[in-house]
């Protein structure tokens, strides 16, 4: 019965090893796989983040429990990440356990982080591209289109340092869920374990680099194609203006504050110990 359910969980322990075995492994994949793996890794985020909005357009929600039901729906996405199989950059932060543990080169983990990055925008923006096709922005009078500019162009509107600091808490929280998930044996466990915390910081407001991916380049297009029009113009300037300080705060929120936390927790200080 405990194994049907999955309450025998990997320790903490347990689970730095695992993060370090497949930092290993991912760092090792081949090129085009790992490409490959990262494009749908950026439609998947994007599929999360389309869900996201569709709860967010509705107008009969007062603020929390309409962010609140959004964050839990923008899970889709780590989830889908987690257990279909698929290489997310900011969950690939925690590559730095097997960097730290001398178990991969500084030219392999930025390799993976460079490539992973390459074929989560193309997977993102070219979902974007898809749902801008599907027309699915006309739905309820056009608010689900609405929504995406009032949310791209806020995003684009962020002061710098602000989309930085969001950035990192962010981050801290989408690889503690991916830490977690790595803790469950089964499905089941891997995806209450993704829920919460991801719901958590969708629901805070904080950045996510990859949703923005899809984000904002479906807002460029509704703003070029179909003439809407939001308070901060949607421009590429905007978009890579977000971008910058969103990925640099979540490098820094998933490889330092979780994965060498983590490193110095169980590899380092255990083995000075040991």
């Amino acid at each position: 019965m405990a194994e049907l359910f999955g309450f025998d969980a990997y320790s903490p322990a347990q689970i730095a090893d695992r993060v370090q075995q497949a930092g290993v492994a991912k760092a090792r994949l081949p090129l085009l796989s790992t490409l490959m793996l990262a494009v749908l890794a950026g439609a998947f985020i994007g599929l999360g983040a389309l869900y996201f909005v569709l709860v967010r357009s509705d107008p009969t929600l007062s603020f929390a429990p309409r962010q609140l039901l959004g964050g839990i729906a923008f899970a889709l996405g780590l989830i889908l990440v987690t257990i279909a199989g698929a290489e997310l950059f900011t969950g690939n932060n925690l590559l730095v356990i097997a960097w730290a543990d001398g178990k991969i080169s500084t030219a392999a983990l930025l390799r993976n982080w460079i490539v992973v990055f390459a074929g989560n925008l193309i997977g993102a923006a070219g979902l974007a591209l898809l749902v801008f096709l599907s027309r699915h922005q006309d739905m309820d009078g056009g608010a689900i289109g609405r929504e995406y500019l009032s949310i791209a162009s806020a995003k684009v509107g962020m002061p710098f340092w602000t989309a930085f600091f969001r950035g990192i808490l962010c981050n801290s929280l989408v690889c503690l869920a991916v830490w977690m998930a790595l803790a469950g044996r089964s499905v089941v466990d891997k995806a209450v374990a993704i829920v919460i915390p991801v719901s958590a910081f969708v629901a805070a407001g904080f950045e996510h680099s990859v949703a923005n991916m899809y984000l904002i380049p479906l807002a460029m297009l509704l703003e070029a194609f179909d003439g809407l029009h939001a308070a901060n113009p949607v421009t590429w300037s905007g978009f890579l203006g977000n971008l910058l300080p969103v990925l640099l705060g979540n490098i820094i929120g998933g490889s330092v504050l979780v994965g060498l936390v983590y490193h110095l927790i169980y590899h380092r200080v255990a083995g000075d110990a040991s």
